[in-house]
């Protein structure tokens, strides 16, 4: 019998996508799990502890549950809506091109895939998706359909 190893080395990252200043944030995590959403969160609201929230983002599971509601109501406890701190929103179902953070992930795996020659080992191609991420290597996506007046006709 031969024993046959085959460990896959993964990295999950988070993103958020400053519309007002295009600055795209990416934080590194062992796992898409609630408990790292919630930290993830945290530091966005502490990088912007004068300003209001608004995450929008798709159905993924780690996304909901009763430690995201908690922690929602906890920020926001005894403001009106109109007042949160944070508010979440979900995207369509099934409609990742409306999500500018997946189009920014495309973007990013697709660098990766062009430097795939200097990616001798997993964490090289950490660092250079890393890279590539904090100085911006990417095209923003249309984010004109985000504006406040997208919706005006």
């Amino acid at each position: 019998m031969v024993k046959i190893e085959n460990e896959k080395e993964r990295q999950t990252y988070y993103g958020a996508l400053n519309l007002e200043g295009k600055e795209f944030i990416l934080a590194p995590y062992k796992a898409g799990k609630v408990e790292n959403t919630v930290d993830f969160l945290k530091k966005l609201i502490q990088s912007n502890p004068e300003r209001k929230i608004l995450i929008i983002w798709d159905g993924a599971s780690y996304h909901a549950g009763e430690e995201m509601s908690k922690f929602l109501t906890e920020q926001n406890q005894g403001l009106s809506p109109k007042d949160w701190q944070i508010t979440c929103h979900k995207f369509a179902r099934y409609a990742p091109e409306e999500n500018p953070v997946e189009a920014i992930w495309l973007q990013l795996k697709n660098l990766l895939r062009r430097f795939y020659w200097l990616a001798k080992n997993f964490r090289v191609v950490k660092r250079l998706f890393e890279f590539f991420a904090k100085f911006q290597l990417f095209n923003f996506p249309n984010l004109k359909k985000y504006d406040a007046f997208s919706q005006f006709i």
